[in-house]
């Protein structure tokens, strides 16, 4: 079976214009908001990267993308006016919303490239990714800067690529694309969100008086005495694609009891497993798997319909590397099926109250490993005019503070036609080399065949 092309080399060169604010088409109110106590958490503090490529649509020849994306923009933060604003610190390290109205940052750029030139499998790591999503001078960091940065880059072939920059603290993947869908409406001519926005950050704050009443590992503040954080140099940035096959692969190393897990479950036991005999850990240091679970049906009544905040939690799974390697997969499941069960309306406000009381800790880094799933999300949805986005999601793994930790989960059809995910991976080259290794020989063992299913990974790597 071939493997897909892939774009590594891919070289193009980027015309931008000069980048620009788009504020409110309207007037906006002029206050202060504050986040929630979700929101404002230490490993939320940083920007988060997604990015659409949409194919020329005959029905739309002759329009501009970049002018019309600009314009609904503009129209949308009528309703969404706290993305035009900047954020600003409090006592106790409380972020809050200066609605300002500046507006958000915004590039139109030009690519002499075609969208069949990043080959058969669009998904990240994507060729000149800098030049998608221009870096602004002095735009990233958290405080006092535009919330949002957009680039529009228009195609050779009469095709565009939408990239997004967004402040994490102001909303989850859910929340960002509820705003996205609001431009992708108004850029199709409706003149109001179908979904209205809601604030509401309150319901996600601190009791008073505040009370842990959960327990929540994810936020212990473990030592790196052996300098386990990943490094930041000689980092291998690769996707796999897991298809039918590939998962039904997964499960035969299940038992029967086991057989009712969902793929998300068994993903990221194996993920988890996998990373971890990479890497090589000491068999005594503890090693965590962080699932990613969103919130808002846990709550009673639910989050109100168009809350745009951050709404999810970190839970955790702790044990040792040894038994990690040493114990079936199945064990590895268990703790990943427990560590997402833990998650209720109580288990939100606890976290809530914790920040208020620790001072708004990070999640543990140390020997963990973040996983999150957008399959859900509906990236791949958004419609500016031109249709279903051909790959829409995170631009890259391992993005966050502290880069290598973190793993999406993305819808994608293959080449040939198979759905499935695709999830990059970040790891040091080394391990890299060794987390294929040991993927290769799990799925041929268990398909009983030779190259077959190590050669359908869509691995590039930048």
């Amino acid at each position: 079976m071939a493997v897909p092309s892939s774009p590594e080399s891919l070289v193009f060169t980027v015309r931008r214009g000069k980048e620009e604010l788009v504020a409110p088409a309207k007037p906006t109110p002029r206050e202060v908001k504050l986040l929630s106590d979700i929101d404002d958490q230490e490993g939320l503090r940083f920007q988060i990267p997604v990015i659409q490529f949409y194919r020329s649509d005959p029905s739309m020849e002759g329009k501009d993308p970049v002018l019309i994306i600009r314009k609904a923009v503009a129209e949308a933060l009528v309703f969404y006016y706290p993305f035009a604003g900047r954020l600003r610190e409090g006592p106790a390290r409380k972020l809050m919303v200066d609605c300002t109205g500046e507006g958000v940052l915004f590039v139109e750029a030009d690519a002499d490239v075609t969208l069949t030139q990043f080959g058969d499998a669009l998904q990240p790591p994507f060729p000149c990714w800098e030049e998608l999503l221009y870096d602004v001078p002095g735009s990233a960091q958290v405080l006092n800067t535009p919330l949002i940065l957009i680039q529009v880059t228009r195609l050779k072939c009469g095709g565009f690529i939408f990239a997004l920059r967004l402040n994490h603290t102001m909303s989850d993947a859910a929340g960002l694309v509820q705003f996205m869908n609001t431009v992708a409406e108004i850029a199709r001519g409706a003149r109001e969100p179908s979904v209205q926005p809601v604030w509401r950050r309150d319901l996600l704050n601190a009791r008073v008086p505040p009370r842990i009443t959960c327990n929540h590992r994810e936020y212990e503040q473990v030592p790196d005495t052996k300098g386990t954080i990943i490094p930041l140099d000689d980092m291998a940035h690769r996707s796999f694609f897991f298809g039918p096959s590939e998962l039904s692969a997964i499960r035969r190393l299940l038992p029967p009891h086991q057989q009712r897990c969902s793929d998300f479950e068994i993903l990221t036991a194996c993920l988890w497993r996998w990373r971890t005999i990479a890497l090589q850990p000491e068999n005594e240091e503890e090693v965590r798997i962080i699932c990613i679970v969103n919130a808002r049906g846990k709550f009673n009544p639910p989050l109100p319909t168009g809350y745009y905040g951050n709404a999810f939690a970190f839970p955790v799974a702790v044990t040792s590397a040894g038994k990690l390697r040493e114990n079936p997969l199945g064990y590895a499941v268990d703790l990943v099926r427990k560590a997402k069960a833990d998650v209720t309306e109580e288990y939100m406000h606890s976290i809530a109250d914790l920040m208020v009381l620790k001072g708004r800790p990070h999640f543990t880094v140390v020997r963990s490993y973040l996983v999150s799933d957008v399959t859900r999300a509906g990236f791949g949805e958004v419609d500016f005019g031109w249709g279903r986005a051909a790959y829409g999601g995170p631009a890259k793994g391992g993005v966050g503070a502290i880069p290598g930790v973190a793993s999406f989960y993305i819808p994608f059809t293959n080449a040939k036609g198979e759905h499935g995910l695709v999830i990059p991976i970040c790891l040091p080259s080394e391990a890299m080399d060794r987390f294929v290794q040991e993927l290769e020989t799990i799925l041929n063992n268990s398909h009983r065949v030779t190259v077959t299913s190590a050669s359908r990974f869509i691995s590039s790597s930048l």
